[in-house]
């Protein structure tokens, strides 16, 4: 009998967060058990519903979505992108600089794949949300982290990054707000990123899908506003968190900078849109109606919003448990909790959550699965409503009373 095996291409390529924790769990549901999923961040299953404006808009739009669109997307989602940039203060992003995606994961892969040769580099943080790792590697090219550092509110450590800049290295990823920290980058920051990117001409991959989610003074500042005209910049974002409406799967890309000496590299990434044919239609109308409309999002983060509350609570409970510490998150939907070693000496993060979801039916996703670099952490989501969150929170300060690693 013949044998069917992976590709190669697949060695180096993980995504942890719907690894084997998450098969574990689903078997467990299959046996009967109730199981907190606080591993994704998708709103929905924690009753955020998507702004009806944009659902009726979606919906009206059906007759005339049932054919192809331009490969980059329908022109008047493209035009509502680039008025939303414009409003950001970023003039030089035009219609056709607009690619619409199967979400901005769709859109990170594209990137890479027109981009990389074998033994080509991308510096990625760590913590990463590994869908930017794996897809370096899936395109032939090789991640390179750079270090976030917790001391100093999970930015960017510029002497780290340009510690790892070496002749193979092409670009430079951003995720801003970040995931898995939470963390929001100043100008500063972002302007000796920036830096960085002009004097060894690398591309910026900014990773902005969170832009709005924003807690108590944190501003988010857009990448390509600090870029210019002599850096290129790669902006990612998209309404999956925002707006509530991740299965819609609907993201873009958009280009910045010095794109006539891009042309070759835009060619590559306009002959792999042409060869998906275009994104899914019926989501793209729904991105004028969300740009352009109310900004629901605003009533969740605000003090006395649902998402602020819930932060709140998550970010004390946690800190309040014996070992543990948590960077209190200024964006996002996520947290991404120290335990402390000398307290919970873990060597295996992924067997601590294993552990967690066998005894109090609780699913995590262990920090490594963010490259991070070593097992004293973990993400959960601040997505459960308060009641949920303080029940979750109080049964790991009982697991974490007893637990040997």
């Amino acid at each position: 009998m013949a044998t069917y095996k992976q590709s190669d291409k697949l060695r180096n390529v993980l995504y942890d967060i719907r690894g084997p924790l998450l098969e574990h769990a689903m078997t467990m549901e299959a046996q009967g058990h109730r199981i907190l999923k606080l591993n994704i961040g998708n709103p929905a299953p924690f009753g955020f519903e998507a702004p009806e404006a944009i659902l009726v808009d979606m919906i009206r739009n059906l007759p005339k979505s049932q054919g192809y669109s331009d490969s980059r997307g329908i022109f008047s989602a493209r035009t509502a992108v680039v008025q939303y940039y414009q409003s950001r203060g970023i003039k030089s992003i035009d219609v056709d600089d607009v690619y619409l995606g199967n979400g901005v994961s769709e859109l990170i892969t594209l990137s890479m794949q027109a981009l990389l040769n074998a033994g080509d580099e991308i510096l990625i943080p760590t913590p990463d949300y590994p869908l930017w790792t794996a897809s370096v590697a899936l395109a032939s090219g090789t991640p390179v982290h750079y270090l976030c550092d917790e001391d100093n509110h999970w930015w960017p450590d510029l002497e780290d990054m340009a510690s790892k800049i070496t002749p193979n290295t092409k670009g430079i990823v951003l995720i801003n707000p970040n995931n898995p920290t939470g963390s929001v980058y100043p100008k500063p920051i972002l302007e000796g990123i920036v830096r960085l990117a002009r004097e060894h001409g690398l591309i910026l991959f900014a990773d902005e899908i969170y832009e709005k989610i924003l807690y108590d003074d944190a501003v988010h500042i857009n990448a390509a506003s600090v870029t210019g005209e002599d850096v290129l910049c790669l902006t990612f974002s998209g309404l999956s968190k925002a707006y509530r409406i991740a299965g819609f799967r609907s993201g873009w890309m958009a280009i910045s900078g010095p794109k006539r000496d891009a042309a070759n590299y835009i060619e590559g990434i306009n002959l792999l849109a042409n060869m998906r044919l275009c994104a899914n239609v019926p989501a793209q109308h729904a991105i004028q109606t969300a740009l352009g409309g109310y900004q629901s999002i605003n009533d969740l983060i605000l003090p006395g919003g649902r998402l602020k509350q819930q932060r709140d609570k998550a970010a004390q409970m946690l800190n309040a448990i014996d070992g543990v510490s948590c960077e209190v998150a200024q964006g996002a939907l996520y947290l991404f909790p120290r335990l402390d070693p000398e307290v919970y000496p873990i060597k295996d993060d992924e067997k601590f959550a294993l552990d967690l979801l066998k005894q109090q039916k609780i699913l995590i996703s262990h920090g490594s699965a963010f490259n991070w670099i070593n097992t004293d952490h973990f993400r959960m989501v601040t997505l459960p409503s308060v009641e949920v969150i303080e029940d979750a929170i109080n049964r790991l300060a009982d697991f974490l009373s007893t637990y040997k690693p």
